[in-house]
């Protein structure tokens, strides 16, 4: 007589296969051509947004990158059009709803639609709480969840319209876990992840979706132009050392294209880097560990701490020592603008 359990587990076996068949065929169906689609990136002219800008036009869509500075904006245009690519290049600060709208305005008018947002802009400060002035959380918060905000509200007319549509927001692991010495950049962050989920909730009826990008850390020469407060070259060396090793880091070209591969399948949420996927799901699952391991690493830090609230990029402070320790992160720092002069 056969066994129960063995036909039992058959049949398992046979509904997760055809589950699994069936989603893949869904997924597929869904899969998005994003050749001539247009693409508007925010933040487009430097480190990520400039490898996003460089993959979308590899698989042949056709982006409109904005920045605040002029000069890296005019670099970044000059790069990707040297190799044939369809860019449109305008200066705007995502932090001034006027401009948000014109960027959006310009943009239809050159393309004649926007297919795929990319909410990208962003700015990092790094040093310990005690230096954090109201205008350093101000700004990141301008930045990185006003700044996403004011560019989505804007093309959410026309993607309704469209009854299609696809809404990138690159948030951070900072956004799911705070960190020590990052306190405004993850408050940011954080504001930035919620409104990104809620955000694909309510979308989804109307046919345009929403994917959150959670990375790790990127190779993508931006402490070159983090701000640093407190002990500004401990801070620069220490910050800088973590964001450009191999083996904790992930190559900015390498994350450009696992986003675009997640807006192609029209991923919900894509989490960047295996450290990154590891510290979410542990904090997720044991966020009292997460959080005293993370208070060892602010008094591990603590020694570093300063009174001095002053400003000061990576470029501006760092030693001899600094460049050495972060000298694997050059290649990203020179191949994606990071040394463009400054527009202040």
């Amino acid at each position: 007589m056969r066994k129960p359990w063995i036909f039992s587990a058959f049949l398992l076996g046979v509904g997760i296969g055809t589950r699994l068949v069936c989603k893949a065929v869904v997924k597929d169906q869904h899969r998005l051509n994003l050749h001539d689609r247009v693409v508007l990136i925010t933040g487009g002219s430097k480190g990520l947004g400039l490898a996003l800008a460089r993959k979308f036009t590899d698989e042949g869509a056709k982006v409109s990158i904005c920045a605040r500075s002029q000069k890296p904006l005019e670099l970044a245009r000059e790069k990707l059009e040297s190799s044939g690519k369809d860019v449109l290049a305008i200066a705007c600060d995502v932090r001034e709803p006027e401009q948000v709208r014109l960027l959006v305005e310009q943009t239809i008018a050159h393309y004649g639609r926007i297919d795929i947002l990319v909410n990208n802009a962003g700015i990092i400060i790094v040093g310990p709480q005690e230096t954090m002035t109201i205008d350093d959380y101000a700004d990141t918060m301008d930045t990185m969840f006003w700044g996403t905000l004011y560019p989505t509200l804007e093309v959410l007319p026309l993607m309704r319209e469209q009854r299609a549509g696809l809404i990138v927001n690159v948030t951070s692991i900072g956004g799911k876990v705070s960190v020590p010495h990052l306190l405004p950049y993850s408050c940011a962050k954080f504001a930035a992840v919620g409104f990104s989920e809620g955000l694909h909730t309510e979308l989804a009826k109307e046919g345009i979706r929403v994917t959150t990008v959670v990375p790790g850390l990127m190779r993508t020469g931006s402490h070159i132009n983090a701000f640093m407060k407190g002990k500004h070259g401990v801070e620069y060396a220490l910050f800088g050392l973590v964001a450009t090793l191999p083996f904790v880091s992930t190559s900015v070209a390498s994350a450009a294209r696992q986003i675009v591969q997640a807006a192609r399948q029209g991923d919900t949420e894509v989490i960047i880097t295996p450290q990154a996927q590891l510290l979410g799901r542990l904090h997720g699952l044991f966020p009292g560990f997460t959080s005293g391991l993370l208070t060892l690493v602010g008094r591990v830090l603590s020694p570093t701490s300063s009174t001095e609230k002053r400003r000061k990029t990576g470029q501006e402070v760092r030693s001899s020592a600094g460049k050495l320790l972060t000298a694997l992160g050059e290649p990203a720092a020179h191949d994606y603008n990071q040394y463009a002069q400054q527009e202040i």
